[in-house]
Formats: C-alpha cells, sequence, structure tokens
C-alpha cells in the first residue's frame, strides 16, 4: 500500500509539474481556453504493469507537450540528450548514481533531437535514492552509471 501510494503522489507530483511548465516549455500554443479538459486515471493495476515493463503511462504525441513514463532499471544505460525534452524524474524505488552536464562520448543520432552515447566526460555524479527529485533541462547530457536493482523510477518529460 505504501509503494502504491509512492506511485500515486509520483504521478500527480509530475503531472503538476508538467501543467506548471509547460507554457514555459512549449513551442506553440496549447489548447485553445474553450476546450475540454482530458482528466488522465491510472488505477493501480495500471501502474504496477507499467513498472514491471517499464513501459508508458501515457506516451503522449507529436502534438503532446508532455508524456508520463515509467521506467525499470536493473542495469546502467548509456547517455542520453534530448533536444526538445526537459525529464522530471522521481525515484519510487532502489539508489543509481547519475550524472548530468558534460559532453557525451561517442554520441550518435538516434531519432530527430535525441542523442546516445557511451558515455559522459567532465559531468556532475550524484547519488539518486527513493524519493529523490531530479530535474534533466532539455540538451543536457545524462546518463545512468550505477544501479542498485530494482531501480524504478517515474518520468515526465516536458516538451
Amino acid at each position: 500500500m505504501n509503494t502504491f501510494m509512492n506511485w500515486i503522489r509520483a504521478v500527480v507530483f509530475c503531472v503538476m509539474i508538467a501543467a506548471v511548465m509547460q507554457p514555459v516549455l512549449a513551442q506553440t500554443p496549447t489548447m485553445d481556453k474553450s476546450s475540454a479538459v482530458q482528466v488522465m486515471h491510472f488505477d493501480a493495476a495500471k501502474v504496477n504493469a507499467a513498472f514491471e515493463k517499464g513501459s508508458p503511462l501515457f506516451p503522449g504525441g507529436d502534438d503532446s507537450h508532455y508524456q508520463i513514463l515509467t521506467a525499470r532499471r536493473d542495469k546502467p544505460g548509456q547517455s542520453e540528450l534530448h533536444d526538445k525534452f526537459t525529464d522530471v524524474i522521481y525515484v519510487v524505488e532502489g539508489t543509481a548514481t547519475f550524472v548530468t552536464g558534460g559532453e557525451i562520448v561517442n554520441g550518435t543520432t538516434t531519432a530527430v533531437g535525441e542523442i546516445r552515447g557511451e558515455s559522459i566526460k567532465g559531468g556532475t555524479t550524484r547519488k539518486l535514492a527513493k524519493g529523490d527529485v531530479i530535474v534533466v533541462p532539455n540538451s543536457t547530457p545524462h546518463q545512468f552509471v550505477e544501479v542498485n536493482p530494482p531501480f524504478l523510477y517515474l518520468v515526465v518529460k516536458v516538451r
């Protein structure tokens, strides 16, 4: 129950951050004031299933200003950079070492506005643990370099 409540708090927190940051970060007008706002609800079963698979809760679309992703990490990942998305990360379970800033080593464009690489040279290292929140601005290299599994985190990507 406690883990479930932490997930719910994380979703609510990240959606609130996305709503506050959206007008600041949006590159196009958002929704017309006369349009209805869509309310999203993710029940515990869907949240748990998403964390088991590491799948999106709300993948967004081409015109969406945010995405809500669950992530499950059992090992370090590649370095990465997103030109348009700021990542708001909330750690739900576990610990990891996270590097931000610096330069991506041997970076390759994997999609429009997305770069992946082997590592980061000259970044700042932080230990992340359950309950931590970190905001990675767009165009900032970042990488999980050590992971103590299971490491679960929620990401709101804000454009």
